[in-house]
């Protein structure tokens, strides 16, 4: 009997690094989850891994490194020689990288070279596969509608920036040290566990606390700013088809289809029951409640406004439109997104109300922290 394929998460309590482990332990890998030290928990998607069957059986250990110090990256991957490495973690708040350029390139540029680099000294280059996410903002100011693995790089901030050099030296390692090393060029991808201030999560979380009378109004930034958008699941998926190839190649992950950010409000509200309006241009324009059906919006009644805009959620430098074509992917791979738009919102619609019903009953009984 073989012995079990071993992995390498770095990232693993995010978003993707908690559905990766999970698609990982259902395939009977040995997963390591890489972790840094904090004085804080490190959230529920990793509670959930840990909660897995295969995880309580003994398969995911969790390993104190960080993508920043590279003696103790190294040292890792020395300790478990993995078959395979998914470099997830990244500073990757677009706004937050203008705020912190330093710490955003360090990690998001450095710590894949600091991977890239323990890989080739521990002569590991015939064993070791290592993917990279990179990201559909290293098109930016884009070039040609849609993007694919041919489409000329326009990034628009620190953190598009960053990835750029992860990007490329993950290249360049793969064409000079031989090294199977490929780019996953990741489109915009959501989930119930993508984290509270990202857009869409930012929209389905804030219209159901406002449903449940947890807030008033949610105040967004560009709502024009048009997004390919997926789930996360299809997406991690896509991750693990590329290492098992015979050669390394980059893939563009994306769904195909390109929504608003006031799309996506409409959709949120359409599963919550609402039929919104907006009126108004610019900064003064704002949704408001033309009907309610169902039950789910008690505290909400016709007429009120629940969308207005907040100047200080634009970026500095806009990225005005981003949609992918995943064609490479679905001739070479047969990767094709499985889960729709509709689906999406409504799995986030699902969570975020069910929470903010607890939060609700909570403050209802005076139990509220």
């Amino acid at each position: 009997m073989s012995s079990p394929k071993v992995a390498l998460i770095t990232g693993i309590s995010g978003q993707d690094g908690s559905y990766l482990a999970e698609l990982l332990l259902n395939k009977s890998y040995k997963v390591f989850g890489i972790i840094r030290r904090s004085s804080t928990p490190h959230g529920k998607n990793l509670e959930i891994v840990k909660n897995k069957p295969e995880a309580l059986a003994g398969n995911l250990s969790l390993i104190h490194a960080d993508l920043s110090d590279a003696s103790s990256i190294t040292k890792v991957i020395k300790d478990i020689e993995p078959d395979e490495i998914y470099n997830l973690a990244a500073q990757s708040h677009v706004a937050i990288s203008f705020e912190n350029p330093v710490y955003t390139s360090d990690i998001n540029s450095m710590g894949s070279l600091r991977i890239l680099e323990a890989i080739r000294l521990l002569g590991l280059k015939d064993k070791t596969k290592f993917y990279q996410a990179s990201t559909s903002e290293l098109y930016g100011d884009i070039r040609e509608v849609p993007q694919n693995e041919e489409t000329p790089f326009y990034p628009r901030s620190p953190y598009g920036v960053a990835k750029l050099y992860a990007y490329w030296i993950t290249k360049n390692y793969r064409e000079t040290y031989n090294i199977y090393a490929c780019n996953g060029i990741l489109f915009n991808h959501e989930s119930p566990r993508r984290g509270e201030t990202f857009v869409t999560r930012k929209i389905t979380l804030g219209l159901s606390n406002i449903c449940q009378g947890l807030e008033q109004c949610l105040y967004l930034g560009n709502l024009d700013a048009l997004r390919d958008w997926g789930h996360a699941k299809d997406y991690v998926r896509m991750q693990w088809l590329m290492l098992q190839q015979e050669k390394a190649e980059d893939f563009v992950i994306a769904s195909g289809s390109q929504y608003s950010v006031r799309d996506f409000v409409k959709l949120s509200a359409e599963q919550l029951g609402l039929s919104i309006k907006f009126e108004g241009t610019g900064i003064n324009e704002r949704a408001m409640v033309t009907k309610i059906r169902g039950s789910d919006a008690p505290f909400l009644k016709v007429g009120d406004v629940i969308v207005r805009i907040n100047p200080n959620f634009f970026r500095l430098s806009e990225v005005h439109s981003l949609l992918g074509d995943a064609s490479k992917a679905k001739r070479k791979l047969g990767w094709y997104p499985n889960i729709s738009i509709d689906e999406l919102c409504n799995e986030m619609i699902s969570s975020d109300l069910l929470r903010a019903k607890k939060i609700r009953l909570l403050k209802d009984n005076g139990l509220e922290n």
